[in-house]
């Protein structure tokens, strides 16, 4: 099993055997280990980073799974925190065969536990880790059948890690170097006329090399001329009387030059900047050839389909050149660009060239993520190159208000449940809008109450009851009478309040936020129905049921008239009513509307669809609590088998599912068939969502109550 994705090995590439440390002789005598950059940092462009780490760890990688000396192989950028759980989420779905329902946090923390007992030889290779720091409670530890390797720029980047083996990698040998460029160059021996002087002006850099004998292959010079080149090159960039520290500071802006030569008109220049402000461990190359990034690159030449052939041609040209890598070995190819060019790139970049490329490439991303495939993108670099454009065009995104792609990568993080990662992300545009338009603007309105939500399914309860009260005070006093404005913060606090456990001061918000709801907005109003349903489920939960059940009943004619029965809002609403004449022992109802409910779903969603299995399962319990065992235990096996089906036999909801029918088998004296299900659901609810879950634990009191009955 793989999982991620390796980056492929550079032209030519050769195993350094004089100037790198060898992976499978170090990880025998640790069985972690850290490659980082034995040269300090230079300033912004930080060019020591580019020194060959990654491709180290990739050639290693693929040695290991080619000689099936790995069963798991998991390739994670370990750049940010919300990649390490992403990767670690993707992997547990790889293994698993289905993508739990939890937090990405407790997704992580089981694979975790999985892969500190598996008997699985596993590589996990961690790749240009920001900080020690991401990994707090994310290390990879495990028997002697696991390994891990780190790449990272420096040993401060892995610092507090104990455990590791840092090895240092330099520049090539000049063995190395030599050998190197031969092979580059074999085309024709004479472009190798001054090799040796050309590999100690270039002080036997990796990609120095790289994207020097790309220019000299590609333009028919020789090393002499190339040197030639390079010297009249360095005082250009020398500052305050300084030359480059670094070969690879010369070598790229050289690498650019013959890129416009082979395609004059600036639209390398333009694919470049671009791809500068994007995620360069892996940028999805689809991005170049929207309509957004191909017409600014082609500098809106020809048609549309002639603006796709011309950005294309740029990327390949830049290929070529050793300035980005293309990685086509899977459906959907990434492109690759180091992190030290990216931001040398984007320090000699115009400003109004900077800002024209960064509104094209929050075009391009949305042009590639539609509203109704947040999740799909996630793994393609969608996000993580939302979020690499966020961070380096400043304030570009809040020129005209908060924008769009910034809600959409916000959204991405919700939808995958990346809970730590989403508060944080929320909370740093919410302090962003605050700041720049005030506490009152719509936006900043907004965010704030995604934060509330963010903070509400990490469960982090008291934080998001303070935002709320925080927002409804807030918002009354810039909007005063306005209550449009201010209501749906009212309602929203009421919700919270019932999460807190208030239920019975929700009450009083959401009564008074129903009466004004239905002043303002009348009480056909969606957002009026909303106040409705929150204040029917804080009066449930509070226990009032006749109360409860008058509203759900009010909510469900509401529905009915104004969107049909058949509408999804409408059958969860019937659900609820039928949830509150359950818990007030009135079974018969509960049962009528439950059916009535499932029919609709089936009709509506689809007989597999997650709400109609749960609707499925609420009728079986239904059925159970009024003795009606032989079809509870036939609905039960129903929703268990579809949701199992069709979620997967890891997923939460089937997970529960088979707690539920395992509880109905004991009922009816099937021990044996409860028993094996409770063993089961044990195995698997342990491993994907922790032996503290609440459906573990129902789990183990089902088998702890049939050895009681056995003995």
């Amino acid at each position: 099993m793989r999982s991620g994705s390796v980056p492929p090995l550079a032209d030519r590439y050769s195993v350094r055997q004089e100037s790198a440390p060898e992976l499978r002789i170090e990880l025998g005598r640790s069985t972690a280990v850290a490659l980082v950059s034995a040269q300090p940092g230079d300033g912004p462009a930080d060019w020591p980073r580019a020194c060959g780490k990654t491709q180290l760890a990739a050639y290693y990688a693929e040695a290991q799974w080619r000689a099936r000396s790995v069963d798991l192989l998991l390739w994670i950028d370990a750049s940010t925190r919300a990649g390490i759980l992403a990767g670690y989420t993707d992997a547990a779905e790889a293994v698993t065969g289905s993508r739990a329902a939890s937090s990405a946090e407790s997704v992580a923390t089981s694979f975790l536990r999985w892969l500190s007992r598996t008997e699985r030889r596993w590589l996990v290779v961690l790749d240009d880790l920001g900080s020690g720091d991401l990994l707090d409670g994310l290390w990879p530890a495990g028997r002697s059948t696991g390994q891990v390797v780190i790449t990272a720029a420096s040993r401060s980047a892995v610092g507090g890690l104990s455990q590791l083996l840092v090895l240092e990698v330099g520049p090539y040998s000049r063995r190395e170097a030599m050998s190197y460029l031969v092979a580059r160059l074999s085309a024709d021996p004479d472009q190798r006329r001054g090799a040796m002087d050309l590999i100690e002006d270039l002080r036997c850099e990796p990609t120095a090399l790289g994207q020097s004998t790309a220019v000299i292959a590609s333009s028919r010079i020789t090393c002499e001329d190339y040197r030639a080149r390079f010297a009249r090159r360095v005082p250009q960039l020398s500052r305050a009387g300084r030359e480059p520290r670094y070969a690879t500071a010369v070598t790229w802006t050289l690498a650019v030059d013959r890129a416009d030569q082979m395609l004059p008109g600036g639209s390398t220049h333009a694919c470049l900047a671009l791809a500068a402000l994007l995620d360069g461990h892996g940028i999805p190359e689809a991005i170049f050839s929207s309509q957004a990034a191909s017409s600014y690159i082609s500098g809106d030449r020809g048609s549309p389909q002639q603006a796709v052939e011309h950005a294309q041609a740029a990327l390949q040209c830049l290929e070529h050149l050793g300035l980005v890598s293309v990685d086509r070995s899977t459906a959907s190819a990434t492109v690759r660009m180091s992190g030290p060019l990216q931001q040398a790139v984007r320090a000699a970049t115009p400003q109004d060239m900077r800002d024209q490329a960064g509104l094209a490439a929050a075009a391009a991303l949305l042009e590639l993520w539609p509203a109704d495939a947040v999740r799909a993108c996630a793994p393609l670099g969608v996000r993580s190159s939302a979020e690499a454009l966020r961070r380096c065009t400043a304030g570009l995104l809040w020129g005209n208000g908060c924008h769009p792609l910034l809600l959409r990568a916000g959204q991405c993080l919700d939808v995958a449940m990346l809970t730590g990662p989403a508060v944080e992300y929320w909370a740093e545009l919410a302090a962003v809008s605050d700041r720049v338009f005030g506490p009152g603007h719509p936006d900043s309105m907004l965010l704030v109450e995604r934060l509330i939500r963010a903070f509400a399914a990490a469960g982090r309860t008291a934080e998001a009851l303070d935002w709320s009260r925080r927002a409804v005070a807030e918002w009354a006093r810039a909007y005063g009478g306005d209550q449009s404005r201010t209501l749906p913060a009212r309602v929203n606090l009421g919700r919270v309040l019932v999460a807190a456990g208030l239920a019975r001061e929700a009450i009083g918000v959401l009564t008074a936020a129903v009466e004004d709801c239905d002043r303002v907005f009348g009480p056909d109003h969606h957002e009026s129905r909303d106040a409705r349903d929150e204040l029917a489920g804080a009066y449930l939960a509070a226990g009032q049921l006749e109360e409860a059940i008058r509203l759900y009943r009010i909510t469900l004619g509401d529905r009915e008239r104004s969107t049909g029965p058949l509408d999804p809002g409408t059958i969860a609403a019937r659900r609820e009513l039928a949830a509150a004449y359950l818990a007030d022992g009135r079974t018969k109802e509960a049962i009528s509307q439950f059916k009535r409910a499932l029919s609709d779903s089936e009709r509506s969603l689809g007989a597999d669809h997650a709400s109609t299995l749960r609707t499925r399962t609420a009728l079986a319990a239904a059925y159970h609590r009024a003795g009606r065992m032989a079809i509870a235990v036939q609905m039960y096996e129903e929703a268990h088998d579809g949701s199992a089906r069709s979620l997967g036999a890891d997923h939460e909801d089937t997970l529960a599912s088979a707690v539920s029918l395992g509880d109905a088998y004991y009922a009816v004296g099937r021990l044996s068939d409860a028993e094996r299900l409770y063993e089961d659901a044990i195995a698997r609810s342990e491993r994907v969502l922790g032996p503290g879950h609440q459906i573990t634990q129902s789990a183990r009191s089902g088998l702890a109550a049939i050895s009681g009955a056995e003995s």
